[in-house]
């Protein structure tokens, strides 16, 4: 860079005079600047000035014949300096460059761009691109000079290092809320190409995955201020034509089905021993999962179950790169809830095609033939266990949920036709209803998994069976049938037995996360009827059987939701109080001894704004009371930029071990189980800090977590069990209230002759 500067000092080292505002009394030197031609002057620069008038006073003292809006100040680090951070440059005595400012960078680097002669040059050019896109100064001037242009062709063009450099460029100015709104369905179609093809560095597909991922998210409902007008107007929102938020998950998915394999490419690389590549695509799987919009939904999630994504996640479960991948993970199994409800939920219609497919395929595979009753009536879907021949009423409950697991049953099952068989060649009363059972199952299992409502998951573990729905449903409903036969069961003992199904149940999917399969599939094909007779017994001596009863499973349904709004209205509430933490150590660091030496500011305090769009903090040396409001805290992370809050993944530092315990620090560093880190699917970590205590730890981890849109996960044990706790309070005094209603006060009484002496009245007068 070429800075113009012009002096009579050659010495390596000089002083300037004061830059304080026009006093020349000499003081002692705050920061040393560094000039492009080595030259390095000390000065003392006054924090009341701006930046401006600094630079400008620079170029006056070091005799520069440019403009000084040309020029610029950065720190080692090459971080800008700004009137917001001048001030603690100053104080820590940063050194400081005099550089080319972020619009003459810009001009500069958008005209090399368009040379393109040298293959080594183009590479130090987009490598230099990609730290300074994210400034706005800089971002606003490339653009302005048509370097987003000449950066898109090259991403067209472009191979190796040199095209992941340019994919980082994207990305990176892509976390600003203007200035790509020119992207077209080629770019994007190019995105999908490139991580279409298996060929592709895993450091072009992480920044490539970031892109889509936040062109899925820039879909118009999402722009600022859009879910405010949407709740005062009944129109879709209204946006100025250059807004970045016009795509969303029907414009990228529309090129995603043009690209071949795209999503198979992209679940493999779940499995993939990169980290941070398989968090990249689990990420992505599940933004496309929290976006997918109606018209698109059904053929998306279908491609992803023809993919077995759910078995890849599982597999990644039980993977050693689990540590970093746990918040995904759960995120991934909250979008899956939230699937499941919404097939619940989706009424089945005999005329819809893909529900008349399904329902033949039963029918088919079942290998019957209708016929009539002795009242004449059709006698079809009555063969297979259903009350009625309306099979809209039937699945009522259970909708596309129960109809997919009807026939993933039948599907499992060679032996399907003989289990119908045999139960048609018995008196209709010792039938076993085989539909009515199946659909009786998937009631069972969603109460058990909560599947109450979208947005409300509140499970800490991971829960691979829940993954394999289906095949718990399938050795579930075999165990219906043959608790049936084994308790010689009539038609009027349905819900007896299947209080026998729902009780081996929860015994069978007990501890789930640690539990291995091969016991799951035990316990419901060798466990006998008389041992699940016994123990389901016992657990009716210690439970009421009210809590059992269908209405009483809804009313806690919808306690269950509104206890977890309860809670998470506290949970953000705790943020918009504040805390004090620990700087952490950052999760990739904690095996580096440089990264153990003592920062100069371990305690960050942290708080979210009213418009619960920034978090708000400040570093400091020591603890000190913080006034309300915003004004001692002058730097903020935006909550849209956290893309996921990974828990127990950093490590105090050794000097705060050392003031916490008698005990040596270890090397390298231990993750703390209060840690936590607010990842960014652009820039990493945004922030590493560690809670003074379990119950701080919950409040904000879960607090940042149900902030997000898709309502992310609950972490905490603590929080869930807030929820549950609740959920059952209530359900206890709803049914007090119950009872209180259902009491039968007697009519007609009796009063009765009166007492013979009335003494007692006032017998301590």
């Amino acid at each position: 860079m070429s800075s113009g500067i012009t002096g009579e000092a050659r010495t390596p080292l000089t002083s300037s005079p004061v830059v304080n505002g026009g006093s020349n009394v000499p003081l002692v030197p705050t920061n040393t600047v560094t000039t492009a031609t080595g030259l390095t002057v000390r000065t003392r620069i006054d924090p009341v000035l701006t930046v401006d008038d600094v630079v400008r006073q620079l170029c006056i003292n070091l005799k520069v014949k440019d403009s000084p809006s040309n020029y610029a100040l950065r720190d080692e680090a090459d971080e800008l300096v700004t009137n917001d951070n001048l001030r603690r440059k100053i104080k820590t005595k940063v050194n400081l460059k005099l550089v080319n400012a972020p619009a003459r960078e810009a001009r500069e680097t958008a005209e090399k761009l368009k040379l393109r002669d040298d293959a080594t040059t183009l590479k130090m050019t987009l490598f230099t691109l990609q730290k300074y896109i994210r400034e706005e100064q800089f971002a606003q001037s490339f653009i302005n000079c048509s370097g987003l242009t000449d950066l898109i062709d090259i991403i067209f063009g472009a191979h190796g290092n040199t095209l992941a450099y340019a994919l980082t460029a994207m990305q990176n100015l892509m976390e600003l809320d203007y200035g790509w709104s020119t992207l077209d369905d080629a770019f994007i179609f190019q995105v999908v190409q490139i991580l279409s093809s298996p060929q592709s560095l895993i450091n072009v597909c992480r920044p490539a995955t970031a892109i889509l991922k936040k062109l899925v998210e820039a879909d118009p409902t999402s722009a600022p201020g859009t879910q405010l007008a949407a709740s005062s107007s009944r129109g879709p929102p209204i946006l100025p034509p250059d807004s970045v938020y016009r795509y969303g998950f029907s414009v990228v998915f529309e090129q995603m089905r043009k690209g071949v394999g795209f999503l198979e490419t992209v679940i493999s690389r779940l499995g993939s021993a990169d980290t941070a590549m398989a968090q990249h695509s689990m990420m992505l799987i599940n933004s496309l999962l929290s976006h997918a919009s109606d018209t698109r939904w059904e053929e998306f999630i279908a491609e992803l179950e023809k993919l077995n994504v759910r078995k890849a996640v599982v597999r990644l479960m039980s993977s050693h790169t689990i540590e970093d991948l746990t918040s995904s993970i759960l995120d991934f199994q909250a979008n899956f809830i939230r699937v499941t409800y919404r097939k619940k939920t989706t009424l089945i219609e005999e005329t819809e095609p893909s529900h008349a497919a399904i329902l033949q395929a039963i029918w088919t595979n079942s290998k019957l033939t209708e016929s009539v009753d002795e009242t004449g009536q059709l006698l079809r879907w009555r063969l297979l266990g259903f009350d009625t021949e309306n099979l809209e009423q039937e699945f009522n409950d259970v909708g596309v949920l129960g109809l997919e697991c009807l026939s993933k049953f039948i599907d499992m099952d060679p032996d399907f036709p003989k289990i119908i068989q045999e139960q048609l060649s018995r008196p209709p009363a010792r039938r076993c209803p085989v539909a009515k059972a199946s659909n009786e199952v998937v009631e069972m299992l969603s109460e058990h998994w909560a599947i109450f409502a979208p947005g409300y998951s509140t499970s800490t573990t991971f829960q691979p069976f829940f993954l394999d729905f289906y095949k718990v449903h399938s050795l579930a409903t075999h165990f219906f049938i043959r608790m049936w036969g084994d308790s010689g069961a009539a038609s009027g003992d349905f819900s007896r037995v299947s209080a026998l199904v729902r009780s081996q149940a929860k015994v069978a999917l007990r501890s789930e996360n640690v539990r291995p399969w091969h016991e799951v599939e035990h316990d419901f094909t060798e466990c006998e009827y008389r041992r699940v007779r016994e123990r389901q017994m016992k657990e009716l001596e210690q439970d009421d059987d009210l809590l059992s009863k269908v209405p009483v499973r809804n009313l806690r349904a919808k306690l269950y939701k509104e206890s977890f709004e309860f809670v998470r209205q506290q949970r953000i509430q705790c943020l918009m109080q504040g805390a004090w933490f620990v700087n952490a150590l950052p999760p990739n660091s904690t095996g580096s001894r440089d990264s153990t030496r003592r920062p100069s500011r371990p305690w960050r305090f942290m708080r979210l704004d009213p418009g619960l769009k920034y978090l708000h903090y400040v570093d400091s040396a020591l603890k000190f009371a913080v006034r309300s409001g915003l004004e001692d805290l002058p730097d903020r992370i935006e909550v849209a930029a956290i893309s996921e809050i990974a828990t127990g993944t950093c490590a105090a530092p050794p000097h705060v071990l050392r003031d916490q315990s008698d005990l040596p620090p270890t090397f390298p560093p231990v993750a703390s189980p209060l840690s936590f880190s607010l990842l960014s699917a652009h820039e990493g970590s945004l922030a590493d800090q560690i809670a003074p205590d379990q119950s701080r730890w919950a409040d904000w981890t879960d607090g940042l977590n149900m902030l997000r849109r898709d309502g992310g996960h609950v972490s905490s044990k603590e929080t869930a069990g807030f929820v549950q706790a609740l959920t059952e309070i209530g359900l206890k005094i709803k049914l007090l209230d119950l009872s209180g209603e259902m009491v039968e006060l007697p009519s007609g009484l009796i009063a009765g002759p009166p007492p013979s002496n009335t003494d007692f009245f006032f017998s301590d007068l």
